[in-house]
């Protein structure tokens, strides 16, 4: 193949991206079914974590979702010989609690086609032509094959983002309910401030206040007690010097501390979450004003900004990468650009099935290119 080929790469039409988008979504079933064999084995899944939470709230006691005796004993008898402590605030508990009513074995399916139909409903809302490659993301596979919580908040992202001046108050909604997992939502109350969008801002407010208000009413004080419990969960977790699990992360901060430890990470990771902040302060002016533009830029930026992170949290990524192909359909792609968003398109996935081989995840660069493709894009002076 050419330089030329590669330049243009005219020979990726809209065709061969169909066929290649089936072949891809052929594989994925594949890995979906034995993501599923392993998780409802010995080796378990990420997900009991949130089934184990639901089974003693819809037990009738909520509280013990931070118990970690109790969600050993609970999440080890479905035969697994791991188990994994329940951190997500008590507003989760809500949609925990129903999983919780059905058996492991159809809990962990029922979850990840719910939120994986949540996601695909709110992305392809945002790019309807681009259907195809909104069902074969592979950012949206490596979560569900985890049975994580990334395509709830990606759902919550995409639907904030791409929304946000036709469904004012539903978009404010959807950031609030990122309470679940608040670090996601670090950048927009900078980026909805610097836009005026303060309908959009109180609505957020008033939606994680209100499921902090109704999850203290539903679920009882003494599970609100019990909640930080969990943090001495995560920071041991964080205390932990074992490299493969900072290789799992999708962070400067982990790939820092790896190389320089933890005072160079930390040093690193605040100077690039005040760097983030700054794009998100400037998106509407670098985009004129325009909406899907400012919140491409600024949730390729989100996938920066906190230390803690995975590769299972990115399906929000699509938004900025679909944008990038809407742009280029639109008004042309610019040289290598085609072969860029194809890396970048797999580069969730990719990331993280080559960290542990390669020694680091390469997945804070591949972010970083997608923020600096996007950015570049930008023209403060309109269109």
């Amino acid at each position: 193949m050419g330089i030329e080929a590669l330049r243009e790469a005219r020979w990726l039409d809209s065709g061969r991206v169909r066929a290649y988008a089936v072949i891809v979504g052929v594989a994925a079933a594949a890995l979906l079914v034995a993501a599923y064999v392993e998780a409802t084995g010995p080796t378990g899944s990420d997900f009991l974590a949130f089934w184990g939470a639901g089974r003693v709230s819809a037990g009738g006691d909520p509280a013990s979702a931070y118990d970690l005796a109790v969600q050993q004993r609970v999440q080890t008898a479905t035969g697994s010989l791991g188990w994994f402590a329940f951190v997500n605030p008590p507003p989760f508990l809500f949609a925990a609690t129903p999983l919780g009513m059905l058996p492991y074995p159809l809990a962990w399916p029922v979850w990840v086609a719910l939120t994986f139909a949540a996601w695909a409903w709110a992305s392809i809302r945002a790019f309807p032509r681009l259907w195809p490659l909104v069902l074969a993301y592979p950012g949206a596979l490596i979560a569900a094959t985890h049975a994580q919580t990334g395509l709830l908040t990606g759902a919550l992202l995409v639907f904030a983002a791409t929304q946000l001046d036709r469904r004012t108050l539903a978009s404010g909604a959807a950031i609030g309910a990122l309470v679940i997992k608040p670090h996601l939502a670090l950048l927009l109350p900078f980026w909805l401030a610097a836009g005026r969008r303060w309908r959009v801002f109180v609505a957020a407010g008033a939606s994680a206040a209100g499921l902090v208000l109704a999850s203290w009413a539903v679920f009882g004080t003494r599970t609100m007690l019990a909640y930080p419990d969990s943090w001495q969960a995560s920071a041991a977790l964080m205390e932990m010097t074992r490299a493969d699990f900072f290789l799992r992360m999708a962070t400067v901060y982990s790939q820092i501390r790896l190389i320089a430890g933890e005072p160079a990470a930390m040093i690193a990771g605040a100077a690039l979450a005040l760097a983030t902040v700054g794009f998100a302060l400037l998106a509407w002016r670098r985009f004129a004003g325009d909406a899907p533009g400012s919140a491409a830029a600024v949730l390729a930026a989100a996938a920066l900004a906190p230390p803690y992170l995975f590769n299972y949290d990115l399906p929000f990524l699509i938004v900025p990468t679909l944008w990038l192909v809407r742009e280029g359909l639109a008004e042309g792609f610019r040289p290598y650009e085609k072969l860029g968003l194809v890396l970048l398109y797999f580069a969730p996935f990719a990331s993280r099935a080559l960290a542990l081989p390669l020694g680091a995840n390469l997945m804070p660069l591949a972010s970083a290119a997608l923020l600096a493709l996007v950015w570049s894009r930008g023209n403060p002076s309109g269109r």
